[in-house]
């Protein structure tokens, strides 16, 4: 186990420009752009920082983008996709066996939690009904039509 003392802590931190915090400190990723944020707890362990800008509120609001239209779905952060589907079942009639839902490019299993794949509040998700399944409906109303569409037959006893 490593041990980091807040005074080794504000020099490794103030040389990165920090400052010298000693609290906390930030170091920017190297090819994304964004800052990790790192703080100091009473234990002496250096974890990344929180982000309690969702915390106080308890909800999120999503939008969830159809082919034609969106939704804004307001649910809670630890939520799962498959929570999240069962809420688009009511907005937009499909089954939640029917939907895909896609987040940063991947489609998401049922059981993966909001929260922990990254979607935030007033972040996009796409939802597009499943391919297999259309297809499977499709040839069933055929099928309803062909048989409707055949001349009846009387059988005599």
């Amino acid at each position: 186990m490593i041990k980091l003392r807040s005074k080794r802590f504000s020099r490794s931190s103030s040389k990165l420009g920090n400052g010298g915090n000693s609290g906390g400190g930030t170091v920017k990723a190297g090819g994304g752009g964004g800052e990790i944020k790192w703080e100091l707890r009473p234990g002496g362990m250096l974890v990344q920082k929180r982000d309690s800008s969702g915390e106080g509120e308890g909800l999120i609001t999503i939008r969830v983008s159809t082919v034609s239209q969106w939704h804004d779905i307001t649910i809670q952060p630890t939520s799962t996709f498959g929570e999240l589907k069962m809420i688009l079942t009511l907005v937009t009639s499909l089954e939640p066996r029917e939907q895909r839902i896609l987040f940063k490019g991947k489609e998401r299993e049922d059981c993966e939690y909001l929260h922990m794949v990254g979607v935030r509040d007033k972040d996009k998700v796409l939802l597009l009904e499943d391919p297999a399944i259309k297809e499977r409906k499709l040839l069933g109303l055929a099928r309803v039509q062909a048989i409707g569409s055949a001349p009846y037959r009387t059988i005599s006893v």
